[in-house]
């Protein structure tokens, strides 16, 4: 177990993928612009941050077509998921950003012998490559993935599976009491509370007013590298 500079103890980490260890979200915008865009159907930023964030790519499909009263039937879906997919393979290749501090913190929570997952929206082919070009593919136990689960956040599925692969494959013993997942979303933050986790939640994406029903809120990673102990 370990303590953070707050005093919050914890025995394992589940973190968020986008906007928590990569700045994506312009790159998810992107992809879906040039697959919704010809279909009539694009969406301004503002209406990104303030609806689809925290969306997996099924949801936010959804929601294109519903806000625009138009039928989508499961044929259509699979396709543009599909598609978007492969268009963010291309946006990517110039190359990802990861959040001040997120790599060093990762790094020594698991020199420290703390169990790490992911639990993710995006796709697991979205993940894997930012994960390689980061050089951090090697830390996590296990990455839950909107392959793996029926329904998006803030539905609390994903974390529920995420806890329970950490737990199995990890072979270590800890509580859903000492288990931080860090988020930076309202609904990311929601599905982790209904799971049973404390939350952190990082303002990278919403201001911390937004943000209030987590366990407690920092401004930037930076603030839990220095560990010890506990």
């Amino acid at each position: 177990m370990i303590m953070f500079s707050n005093g919050v103890k914890a025995e394992a980490v589940i973190f968020d993928f986008d906007g928590v260890i990569v700045d994506t979200e312009p790159l998810h915008y992107k992809s879906f612009q040039r697959v919704l865009a010809p279909l009539g159907l694009d969406f301004t930023w503002q209406e990104y941050v303030d609806t689809y964030i925290g969306f997996d790519d099924r949801d936010a499909f959804r929601e294109a077509f519903r806000s625009n009263n138009k039928p989508l039937d499961q044929e259509e879906l699979h396709s543009l998921i599909i598609k978007k997919a492969a268009v963010f393979q291309e946006v990517i290749r110039d190359g990802v950003t990861a959040y001040p501090g997120v790599i060093e913190l990762i790094q020594r929570l698991r020199a420290a012998n703390i169990p790490l997952a992911i639990c993710s929206g995006a796709l697991r082919s979205d993940i894997d490559p930012i994960l390689e070009l980061l050089c951090l593919t090697d830390y996590f136990y296990t990455v839950v993935s909107a392959d793996d689960v029926a329904t998006s956040k803030p539905d609390p599925e994903c974390y529920q599976l995420a806890f329970d692969n950490l737990l199995s494959f990890s072979k270590c013993s800890f509580s859903k009491e000492l288990t931080i997942a860090i988020e930076d979303t309202p609904t990311g933050i929601k599905a982790a509370k209904q799971a049973g986790l404390n939350v952190c939640a990082v303002s990278n994406s919403y201001s911390a007013i937004f943000l209030t029903d987590a366990s407690f809120t920092i401004n930037s990673l930076e603030c839990l590298i220095d560990i010890k102990s506990a």
